[in-house]
């Protein structure tokens, strides 16, 4: 984050903020600083992320599901908003430790353990790491004494659009974000792969929440995708993983998803549809009106 902090000090915190008087290395103003960085990347990362993926990729069909809420998109919206700064305190105390140099994030690949190599390694290393942690992580916040104070209101969205994908408590969603910073205190990381794994993370989360239930047959059995994810949403105790299936498959909190087997919201919806437009004969097959 150092690297975001030192860009924004040069080219507009110091000339046009703090002025330079009050140096750059200075605890409170980098606290202070980061706290304004991480809100307005947070909001923006959001926003282009989640309205993308709301206008191209999810299907406007979901809407007419008959779990959507009322002004279910502007619910969600808010619910993020007022979040995002409760949530961005405890992430800046973290940021401040990582920018103070207490992190094994390095700025030169010379500085890796195994060169390029680990680099690459790194970036499989921290997707393994934060998806086994955000198992555990989520499965506790479904522990009957936990739930009911931090993660139902996300559970709020039985059928979820993208902007429900940050609408959290903010406590729970400081709590699954854990693992992203926790990591470069125990494992080098490279601070530029460490920036795009945080902007990569913040998709994945919007694409679990899409509404696109399409996943490549191949990858079905292991990738935690939106159709698992919605069915998490639909039945709770299921499908807790964030990347893949694995931890769901070891801690027995598997589902195939319903959209796999033609029995998801959208098929819902599909099915209501037909049945407002046509009606049944006698023998099961419909006719329209």
């Amino acid at each position: 984050m150092d690297l975001v902090l030192n860009v924004a000090d040069h080219y507009f915190l110091t000339p046009y903020v703090y002025g330079p008087n009050w140096p750059e290395d200075d605890l409170l103003r980098q606290i202070l600083s980061l706290f304004a960085i991480a809100n307005i990347g947070g909001y923006l990362l959001y926003f282009i992320t989640a309205t993308l993926s709301f206008y191209l990729i999810y299907d406007h069909r979901l809407l007419k599901h008959p779990q959507i809420l009322p002004n279910q998109i502007r619910r969600e919206i808010m619910c993020t908003v007022t979040s995002v700064p409760v949530m961005s305190i405890p992430t800046v105390a973290l940021f401040a430790v990582e920018v103070r140099g207490y992190s094994k994030l390095y700025d030169n690949v010379g500085d890796s353990p195994l060169g390029w190599f680990w680099v690459v390694v790194s970036c499989f290393t921290f997707i393994a790491f934060t998806d086994a942690c955000i198992y555990w992580i989520h499965r506790f916040l479904h522990h009957r004494t936990v739930y009911k104070h931090l993660h139902k209101i996300h559970h709020t969205w039985k059928v979820p659009t993208p902007f429900a994908s940050h609408a959290f408590h903010p406590m729970d969603g400081f709590l699954q974000s854990c693992p992203y910073h926790i990591y470069p205190f125990l494992f080098p990381l490279h601070k530029i792969t460490y920036l795009a794994l945080f902007v990569f993370v913040n998709i994945w989360t919007v694409s679990i929440h899409d509404g696109d239930y399409r996943v490549p047959a191949p990858l079905q059995p292991f990738v935690n995708g939106c159709a698992h994810h919605t069915d998490h949403h639909l039945f709770y105790n299921y499908n807790y993983g964030q990347f893949f299936t694995l931890w769901d498959r070891i801690g027995g909190s598997f589902r195939n998803p319903t959209a796999f087997e033609g029995k998801g919201p959208l098929d819902e919806v599909i099915e209501r549809e037909k049945t407002e437009n046509g009606t049944v004969t006698m023998n099961g097959s419909k006719k329209a009106n």
